[in-house]
């Protein structure tokens, strides 16, 4: 087995709170219809991450679109707003929707001090994000944090193609095999081990930490 060297890992839903928290405080303060929301944007999810969905056609989906930088946020928050109604069924702001949704996420103190730590002993360490638009993430962090940072729609790939994975093991220096990948989305991970990478499916803080103290513990 390969030594590992780096972790490359997921933004949303693993260095901030879980997405549905972040998009359902958006929803609030939007007052937007969570079941109109659900309907519209749940179909382009599962279809975006279904295993054979990777590299469809870029067209039929929005989410693949935006992701990979394809279409431009404008355009996207367009779409999105004129699918959607408030609760009380009154139309949706299109402008500077995906904004008001990102900011609602909130980083995990956590996990920034769990990529410290692993950077203290050596560990190189990269940003691998699908991206809705450049907004929603504190670059002024990054340098702290971050060996590399890989944006989706900044390099024209996203996850779970397999080139962006390659893509990020190459910003480091390393081969896929030397690399453990964290995600939230399962979809993800499986495609990260496909490419010769370590998965880690994340679901909390703690058991994250534990599996990737446990994955470095020579260090």
């Amino acid at each position: 087995m390969a030594e590992l060297r780096a972790v490359v890992i997921d933004w949303g839903g693993v260095l901030t709170q879980p997405m549905v928290n972040t998009v359902r405080a958006w929803i609030a303060a939007d007052q937007i219809d969570w079941d109109r929301y659900v309907a519209v944007v749940g179909p382009w999810l599962a279809e975006a991450y279904k295993a054979d969905g990777a590299d469809g056609d870029h067209a039929v989906n929005p989410v693949h679109a935006l992701e990979r930088g394809e279409c431009t946020v404008a355009d996207f928050e367009r779409m999105l707003a004129g699918l959607l109604v408030t609760t009380n069924g009154g139309p949706v702001l299109a402008e500077g929707l995906l904004t008001r949704m990102l900011s609602a996420g909130m980083p995990l103190p956590a996990m920034y001090e769990l990529l410290r730590d692993l950077r203290s002993k050596g560990v190189r360490t990269a940003l691998l994000s699908n991206s809705w638009g450049p907004t929603g993430y504190p670059r002024h962090d990054f340098p702290e944090l971050f060996d590399a940072v890989v944006i989706s729609g900044e390099v024209g790939m996203r996850k779970p193609e397999p080139r962006i994975f390659r893509h990020a093991a190459a910003l480091l220096d390393l081969g896929p095999e030397h690399c453990v990948f964290v995600d939230d989305v399962e979809a993800n991970v499986k495609a990260a081990i496909d490419c010769g990478m370590t998965g880690v499916h994340h679901t909390e803080p703690a058991l994250t930490q534990q599996r990737l103290t446990e994955l470095f513990a020579n260090r």
